[in-house]
């Protein structure tokens, strides 16, 4: 991946100015700069015109400018000074800020710094704004110019300023340090010595979270939002005088002395663009996070799109040649494929033996059967965010709302958020397979809605999952019946849950892990650890059988993996990581689980004993035990439980297979100590078949059974 980066016609202020600070992003097409001419300019990147819209008065040089986030909802109001999308704040050198409509007008100038207002920028939500200047004071405003708080004062002045994701905290810079505080009054804020030089510029992304900050000491660096250094990078040439995160959070720009830097989000490069326009005052992403504006030092914007985008999956190869084209090629037979698109490309993705391609107007989807005619359809918002496949479906994400397609480009019922405007979404916050979607909340991280693709309404009569700390990554089971269906999740911890969709069970299974990825074809789970790799050869045993659970598990040392990697796919016995360096690594694992999974889903368990006995691993055992409780092969069960020594469970089974069915499945669930089902069961079994002491007992022994536990734990 790289950045190509070109001039507009006319594409610098006029020829005296040998300075310029700010540039911002309306619309994918329609840019708007300001520099010391004093002139307003908008840009359209399709005819390559610029457009004279307001020239500011003498003496009143602009610093920066922010755009109304697209995210936010407007101010409903009769009113013609409504406060709307297509509103931009900036802030100039006499200490006021200004909000500026689309049309060029002035709709209102707030003085609000002694000296330089050196920074303005809109919350999230759209419903506060924060500015900083050469006075060192921090100040949070209405979204109609009405004085809120004066919410710091430093003895320095305060270049720059980001909001937090929840738009309840603001980041700061001050000298060498960083500085988070929160809005509510009489809270300790965070800081902590982030560069040593000033730092002049701090951008922190609502999606993934973290922080980035450039400064006079020629770096950069990434951060948490609790002060964690993340990653620095090596000194540059000279200092950073600008960084600016992309919609999505997969990458950010960085802007030096005639230099242009795009980098991953765990912060190494992927590309360096040399130009000769002087330093790099201002960036600013496309809302479709496909191009970058500069605004450089002698004048010039500088507009920059990426091109280089990889997708593989087996024998195909699409490469993001061009800005409208995408080459395939299959590395079988070397044959090779040109997709051209009306548009320049927004979106892709490559999974399941479909490619999806989003332009600004239009969805293509293609099948690797034909690579010749596409179905194509036009989107109904017109900007995708995120794209998920599955093997039946797949997802967009647009400016508005979730909307579900299949292959053949006919809509399905779309899931409904009990939110008023869907938020940009991140890539691990939403996990679809061929009968459920999962979205975590956009609002309340805690919370997980679980929908129906068929119907496009929340699973059954229940609730949305609720966890007791905030869901960090979501992943659904791709296989299996979807009665049995599994949803992993992280939290804040770095503990992996387990949860039954059609049930209202949850469980931990592990951690700390730093992703997940379910198998392709198979139900098996992977997680990162720093320099290792965990394997969740059966997760269900976490409802089926707790006690088997850690001998499913496996803990593989990959010093090769390394810190902050992240966690690509998982299909055959392959796991593809992404190091924190950019290095693309492959990880090998045992091919018998997943062998295992399949023989059994054929109803294959003479052969599933077969490959058990001639791996000879406990863990495999334990696997068939699981498996064939669940499928209710009582021998093969009996077996497999012998095989690792389970004597109290073989005996167990030995008992069940002489009884009734009720009296059967509730002694099968008694394996794990799942008191509750068990007298469920009981309880609704025909009266001749289950007696009354039969049911007593059968508690009882569960009772005593689950006290010995907790007496040798």
């Amino acid at each position: 991946m790289r950045l190509k980066t070109s001039f507009l016609k006319d594409s610098k202020h006029i020829l005296w100015v040998k300075s310029f600070w700010c540039v911002g992003w309306l619309s994918a097409n329609e840019a708007y700069s300001c520099g010391d001419d004093r002139w307003i300019l908008c840009w359209n990147t399709i005819s390559g015109e610029p457009t004279k819209l307001l020239q500011l008065p003498d003496f009143v040089f602009p610093l920066h400018l922010h755009w109304f986030p697209r995210t936010a909802t407007s101010v409903p109001s009769s009113s013609k000074k409504a406060i709307t999308n297509e509103l931009f704040a900036l802030s100039t050198t006499d200490g006021k800020y200004h909000l500026v409509s689309r049309s060029g007008h002035i709709e209102k100038s707030v003085d609000a710094h002694r000296g330089a207002a050196l920074c303005v920028c809109w919350s999230y939500d759209g419903t506060a704004l924060a500015t900083v200047g050469e006075d060192g004071l921090i100040k949070i405003w209405s979204r109609t110019g009405m004085l809120r708080s004066t919410l710091a004062q430093q003895g320095n002045p305060v270049y720059s300023v980001a909001w937090s994701p929840d738009s309840d905290r603001v980041a700061f810079t001050t000298g060498q340090q960083i500085i988070v505080k929160p809005l509510q009054p009489n809270t300790k804020p965070l800081q902590w010595k982030a560069h040593d030089g000033v730092v002049l510029k701090v951008d922190w992304n609502p999606l993934n979270g973290l922080i980035v900050s450039g400064g006079e000491d020629c770096r950069y660096k990434v951060w948490d939002s609790y002060g964690q250094v993340l990653y620095t990078s090596a000194i540059l040439e000279y200092p950073v005088t600008a960084v600016a995160w992309a919609p999505n959070g997969d990458y950010f720009a960085v802007g030096s002395f005639n230099s242009l830097r795009l980098c991953n989000k765990a912060g190494w490069s992927h590309c360096v663009e040399k130009h000769t326009t002087g330093s790099t005052f201002g960036l600013a992403w496309a809302p479709d996070g496909t191009r970058v504006a500069a605004a450089c030092g002698d004048g010039h914007v500088i507009f920059a799109h990426m091109i280089g985008q990889r997708w593989e999956r087996g024998a195909f190869e699409l490469t993001l040649s061009k800005r409208r084209t995408i080459q395939v090629r299959n590395v079988l037979n070397d044959a090779l494929d040109l997709l051209e698109f009306r548009d320049p490309v927004v979106k892709a993705s490559f999974d399941f033996g479909y490619l999806i391609v989003t332009t600004s107007l239009q969805c293509y989807i293609y099948s690797i059967k034909n690579w010749n005619t596409p179905v194509l359809f036009d989107l109904k918002e017109g900007s995708v965010g995120l794209i998920v496949q599955s093997p039946k479906h797949f997802l967009l994400a647009e400016a508005g709302a979730l909307h579900l397609y299949s292959y053949e480009g006919r809509s399905l019922p779309s899931p409904l958020l009990p939110v008023p405007r869907l938020p940009t979404l991140g890539q691990f916050t939403v996990s679809l397979c061929s009968d459920t979607l999962a979205v975590r909340d956009p609002i309340d991280g805690k919370v997980v809605h679980l929908f129906d693709t068929v119907t496009g309404r929340p699973l059954g009569i229940r609730k949305p999952l609720q966890h007791k700390l905030e869901v960090q990554e979501v992943a659904l089971e791709q296989v299996g019946p979807p009665a049995e269906r599994k949803l992993a999740f992280v939290d804040s911890n770095q503990d992996v849950y387990l949860a039954h969709v059609r049930l209202s069970a949850i469980t931990r299974i592990g951690g700390p892990v730093s992703g997940l990825a379910w198998h392709v074809d198979t139900s098996l789970l992977c997680g990162l650890q720093d320099h290792a790799l965990l394997l969740w050869l059966c997760p269900g045993a976490a409802f089926i059988d707790p006690q088997l659970l850690p001998l499913t598990q496996t803990h593989r040392d990959s010093p090769e993996v390394g810190k902050a990697a992240q966690l690509l796919s998982f299909s055959g016995s392959m796991v593809q990581v992404r190091r924190a360096d950019g290095a693309l690594i492959q990880l090998h694992t045992l091919p018998y689980p997943g062998l295992l999974h399949t023989q059994v889903t054929r109803g294959l368990w003479p052969a599933a004993l077969r490959l058990c006995r001639s791996a000879k691993l406990p863990s495999l055992w334990a696997v068939l035990s699981v498996l064939a409780i669940q499928g209710k092969q009582l021998k093969t069960a009996e077996l497999a439980y012998a095989a690792i020594g389970k004597v109290d469970k073989v005996l167990w089974l030995r008992q069940a297979m002489d009884l009734p069915s009720e009296a059967q499945q509730a002694k099968m669930l008694g394996l794990g100590s799942q008191a509750n089902e068990v007298d469920h069961i009981l309880t609704q079994a025909s009266p001749g078949h289950v007696s009354l002491g039969f049911h007593q007992n059968m508690l009882r022994g569960l009772a005593k059974g689950n006290r010995a536990k907790e007496e040798e734990g």
